[in-house]
């Protein structure tokens, strides 16, 4: 099974754990701005960092990195200028700042925390490998813009195996774990600094 990234986010931070990683936050839909992820309240209250790849594709980036400005929620890119669309590095979305290596994004998630910051979204630009997947998630996603509410994510993880041949699973694993390795490094130079 799987938990949402909200629910990681408080089991981690009752835990004492600061780092966690996945392949997308939650967010704000497209089309419905009323419908938003529990993740983005739950990040301006738990003190973590959460590596992703950006926000699921069926997002409105936007109005997702709006929602965590406004919750003062920052977005570190790590390595990157713009926050990652899941399956691109390219959004045209900026980040708050930029981070560069792991040693880097360390100092600036301890000054952030020693600062009051909570919740910190560190996003992580995918694997090339995965560059050319975004066009068929697009493509997931235009076929489902009228499904809403709790069946979106799953539907739409389904059309993209089935446009995918079954491909996806490995697509989403391979960015799950070049997201967790660079999460470890961070968590590493940062224990190392304590």
């Amino acid at each position: 099974g799987a938990t949402t990234v909200a629910a990681t986010a408080r089991a981690a931070a009752m835990a004492g754990i600061r780092f966690l990683a996945t392949g997308g936050i939650g967010g704000v839909h497209r089309g419905h701005p009323e419908d938003q992820s529990a993740d983005l309240e739950e990040l301006a209250r738990s003190p973590v960092a959460v590596f992703c790849a950006g926000a699921k594709i069926i997002l409105d980036l936007h109005l997702t990195l709006e929602r965590l400005e406004s919750l003062a929620v920052p977005v570190l890119g790590y390595g990157c200028d713009e926050f990652p669309a899941f399956y691109t590095m390219h959004s045209g979305c900026p980040v708050s700042a930029r981070v560069d290596g792991a040693e880097g994004a360390a100092q600036t998630l301890r000054a952030a925390w020693d600062m009051g910051s909570r919740g910190i979204v560190v996003a992580v630009p995918p694997p090339a490998e995965l560059e050319g997947a975004e066009k068929m998630a697009r493509q997931a996603a235009a076929d489902l813009q009228k499904v809403s509410g709790a069946d979106v994510t799953p539907r739409l993880l389904a059309r993209i195996t089935e446009l995918s041949g079954g491909r996806s699973l490995d697509l989403n694993v391979a960015l799950v774990i070049n997201n967790a390795r660079i999460a470890a490094q961070v968590a590493r130079a940062f224990g190392s600094r304590v």
